[in-house]
Order: structure tokens, then C-alpha cells, then sequence
């Protein structure tokens, strides 16, 4: 397991990786650009506040993403039914 050194609102933190450097070094730069967003927005310095701030900003775009998504999948699949009903009364 290779350490993959990033920095996060100004603090170096050394992760351990198995896999893609380069995806933990672009998951880091997600977070420390939410943070520094959630930073300037607020006006807040305390690092702590930022922190849960920025992971209940994050937490707030997974839970939509995923209701999108399941959202799609029951679209998708009422459309896979649909098209699957429309060929089979083509094909008798």
C-alpha cells in the first residue's frame, strides 16, 4: 500500500492508498475547494466548523445524486417494460 500525501484546508494529511493516487489526490482537492467555498460563504475560520459544514454540503449532494438516480433507474425500467409490452404485441 503506497502514502498519497494531500493537502486539505491547509493541513498535509498522508493516506494510505491500494489502488489510484490520482483519485485520492482528486478526491482531496474536492473536499479542500468545498471547504474553502464553505469558507468564504460563511466567513467562518474555525477549521472544525468549516469541516462539518462542507460534509453536510457534500452529504446534501450524495442524497440528491441518489434520488436522481433511483429516480432513473424506476424511469428506465418502466421504459424497459414498456418497450418490451410494445414488442410483444408487434411480434403476434
Amino acid at each position: 500500500m503506497e502514502s498519497v500525501q494531500v493537502e486539505i484546508y491547509g493541513q498535509i494529511y498522508s493516506i494510505k492508498e491500494q489502488d489510484d493516487a490520482a483519485y485520492i489526490r482528486e478526491l482531496a482537492a474536492f473536499v479542500d475547494a468545498k471547504m474553502k467555498d464553505i469558507q468564504t460563504g460563511t466567513g467562518t475560520t474555525d477549521p472544525h466548523r468549516v469541516a462539518i459544514l462542507a460534509a453536510l454540503t457534500i452529504t446534501d449532494e450524495l442524497y440528491r445524486l441518489r434520488k436522481e438516480h433511483k429516480s432513473l433507474e424506476a424511469m428506465t425500467e418502466n421504459m424497459a417494460k414498456r418497450l418490451l409490452t410494445l414488442t410483444e404485441e408487434v411480434d403476434k
